[in-house]
C-alpha cells in the first residue's frame, strides 16, 4: 500500500485526551485532538474524524463530527462510512468533478434517509454535529448539519476579510434528536471554486472557538497562527492555549493544505 493514502477514523470513546493535546501526522493533514480540561469538569471526548485521501492526492474526504450526551451518534456515522468505503471512493474517481458532487449528495442523503440508519439512530443515547468536506480537482465540497466549521485561508480571500465557508446552524443533528426524521430535513450544502497557490483547510470542532477568553473566536487568529510554525506545531500550539485557558469542551481540528496550478476566476475587469 502507498504511504500516500490516508484511511484514518478515530471517535473520543476510543481515547478522550482529556487534559493531554494530541497530534497526529496523517501524511500531509495534521489532526489535533483534545478533549478538555479535567479541572473545568471534563471527563469524557464526545468528538470524531474520519480521513480518506488516495495515493494521487487528488482527492481528500474528511468527516468531522461533535457529539453530545454520548459518542454514540458520532459512532454510527463513521461506521455507515466505513462500511460504505468503496463506494464513496468510486465517486471520488468518476471523470469529472461535477458528476462526484452531484453524486455525493444524493448518496449521503440517501444514507442518512434510509430506513436502517434511522433506526440505527433512534436506539442511540445523544446527537452529533456532522460537517462532511471533499476537495476534489480545483473545487472544495462540503455538507453540514449543526456547528462544526470549516475554513479555508488563502491570502486573496483574507484580503477581502473571507476566512470561513459554511454558516454554523444550531439545533441540526443526527441522532437521538434526528433532522432526517423531519418532514424536510435540514442541512446545509455548498461549493466553492480553490483560488491559484496554497489553499489551507483547517475544520474544527466549536470547543476551540468558545473558550474562555476566546483566543481563537476570529478566524483571523487561526490563520496568523499558521505564520508563525510549521503546521503541526500551530495546531500544538493553539491545543495548548485552550488548554492554558481552561477549556472544558473537547476540539478536534483536521487541517491540510493544497496547492493548486490552475487559474480561478476573476472579475472582467481584473
Amino acid at each position: 500500500m502507498s504511504n500516500h493514502i490516508v484511511d484514518f477514523n478515530w471517535i473520543g470513546s476510543q481515547e478522550n485526551y482529556v487534559d493531554k493535546p494530541d497530534i497526529l501526522q496523517l501524511n500531509h493533514f495534521v489532526v489535533g485532538r483534545y478533549g478538555g480540561n479535567s479541572n473545568a469538569g471534563q471527563y469524557k471526548n464526545e468528538d470524531g474524524c474520519l480521513v480518506w485521501s488516495n495515493n494521487k492526492e487528488d482527492w481528500e474526504f474528511t468527516i468531522l463530527l461533535d457529539a453530545h450526551n454520548t459518542s454514540e451518534s458520532a459512532e454510527i456515522i463513521v461506521e455507515n462510512f466505513v462500511n460504505g468505503r468503496s463506494q464513496i471512493k468510486d465517486l471520488l474517481s468518476l471523470p469529472t468533478t461535477h458528476q462526484t458532487f452531484k453524486r455525493f449528495e444524493e448518496e449521503i442523503l440517501n444514507m442518512f434517509q434510509s430506513e436502517h440508519f434511522l433506526s440505527a439512530c433512534r436506539k442511540v443515547t445523544g446527537e452529533t454535529s456532522c460537517l462532511i468536506v471533499v476537495r476534489k480537482d480545483k473545487y472544495v465540497w462540503w455538507f453540514s448539519v449543526g456547528d462544526c466549521i470549516l475554513y479555508l485561508f488563502h491570502p486573496e480571500l483574507a484580503a477581502l476579510g473571507q476566512y470561513q465557508l459554511n454558516q454554523r446552524q444550531f439545533y441540526e443533528w443526527i441522532g437521538q434528536v434526528n433532522t432526517f426524521e423531519q418532514e424536510v430535513p435540514c442541512y446545509s450544502v455548498g461549493i466553492k471554486e480553490l483560488r491559484q497557490g496554497e489553499n489551507h483547510f483547517f475544520l474544527t470542532t466549536d470547543g476551540l472557538i468558545e473558550c474562555p477568553n476566546e483566543p481563537y473566536s476570529n478566524p483571523i487568529n487561526i490563520y496568523n497562527t499558521f505564520f508563525n510554525s510549521k503546521d503541526g506545531k500551530s495546531i500544538q500550539s493553539m491545543l495548548k492555549n485552550i488548554q492554558a485557558n481552561n477549556v472544558r469542551d473537547s476540539t478536534t481540528i483536521v487541517s491540510w493544505k493544497v496547492t493548486i496550478s490552475k487559474k480561478a476566476t476573476r472579475a472582467s475587469n481584473q
